[in-house]
Formats: structure tokens, C-alpha cells, sequence
């Protein structure tokens, strides 16, 4: 539940865990970029490179992608949309930008951390939030609720009905960070 669309609650389990490991592979991006030793780091925000505060999200640039790749018109086992890798696709974008128009030789890294955030245990305070959400599910059910769900509504534990928190989707701000790029320029 990491992509925190859910209508109606506050956020979904496991986004605060996600966010917790996102920070561990923003921050290993960062020790990267600094500890470089045969390279001056751009550190995210150089204006030699241009490139930045690039920041993509999921689905985000597949217009672009898809000029230079084969789209794919097929779906996952839920019906959505398979999306080609933005991430890849930018990162040659910055190495040809440095290597050919500029002349530059880089040394450039693409981390994409999707996996680490989505395979790990969550934190102790969502292990609590979740067990408070089934706990509370329990008694709904015990209480003679049906069609139901339990989510946090105002910070606090609400029964909702199914066919509310399916009725839309929220919208997730594409200013969030999927991947991240670490761009080396060597020093003249």
C-alpha cells in the first residue's frame, strides 16, 4: 500500500516505511557523490550539469521514453498499464549530454531503489498502526459491520465502507522521487 492513493484515509500503511528507505538510498546516493575521489560532484544541484533537481515519478515522461523505445500497449495481472523505465532512459539522456555535446568524461550512477523500498519489513510504528487496523477490523466484524475496511480518517481509526474508499482514487504528486541519478563531472 505504498503508493498512497487510497481515497478517504490519511495515508496507507507502509508509506512511512517507504519513505524510511527512500531516505537510506537518497542518503547512500549523497555519500556517493561526495566521497568521489577522482571526480568533482555536482551534488544534485550544479550548474554545470543542468540536470539538477530532476526528479521522476512513476509513469512520469513515458511521451518521451516511448520515442526511442517500443511501447508496450499491455497490462500487469491488475489491468495496468506496464511502464518503460524513465530512469534508464534519462540517465543515457545526462551521458550522451556530458560525452558528446560537452566533451566531458563522467562517471555516473543510476539508483534505482523501487525494490528496496518495496521488499522490506515495515517499521515498528507501522507494525503497531497495523495492528491496531486489524484489531479494529476484528471488532467491526464482531460488532456485525460488513463490506468494511479500517483506516485512519482525521488520525483516528474509522470503519469505512468499501465502496467509498474504491469510489476514486487520490492522486499521487509526481514531484516524488522513484530514482535517482548521480552525475560526476571530472575536474579541469
Amino acid at each position: 500500500m505504498i503508493d498512497n492513493d487510497i481515497a478517504v484515509i490519511d495515508k496507507s500503511f507502509g508509506i512511512d516505511t517507504a519513505v524510511e528507505e527512500a531516505q537510506r538510498a537518497t542518503n547512500a546516493a549523497h555519500v556517493e557523490v561526495e566521497t568521489s575521489l577522482r571526480f568533482e560532484s555536482c551534488r544534485f544541484h550544479c550548474n554545470v550539469c543542468n540536470f539538477g533537481k530532476l526528479r521522476h515519478a512513476e509513469g512520469t515522461g513515458q511521451e518521451y521514453v516511448a520515442q526511442n523505445m517500443h511501447a508496450v500497449d499491455e497490462g500487469d495481472a491488475s489491468g495496468n498499464r506496464l511502464l518503460l523505465d524513465v530512469g534508464l532512459w534519462l540517465t543515457q539522456k545526462v551521458k550522451d549530454h556530458f560525452t558528446k555535446v560537452k566533451k566531458m568524461e563522467i562517471d555516473m550512477k543510476y539508483i534505482d531503489p523501487t525494490y528496496m523500498i518495496r521488499a522490506i519489513p515495515s517499521n515498528a510504528s507501522e507494525n503497531i498502526s497495523c495492528t491496531l487496523l486489524a484489531q479494529s477490523a476484528v471488532q467491526g466484524a464482531m460488532g456485525g459491520y460488513t463490506g468494511f475496511t479500517v483506516g485512519p480518517v482525521n488520525s483516528r481509526r474509522a470503519y469505512i465502507p468499501i465502496s467509498r474508499v474504491t469510489e476514486a482514487q487520490n492522486t499521487v504528486k509526481l514531484t516524488e522521487d522513484v530514482g535517482l541519478t548521480a552525475c560526476f563531472y571530472k575536474s579541469a
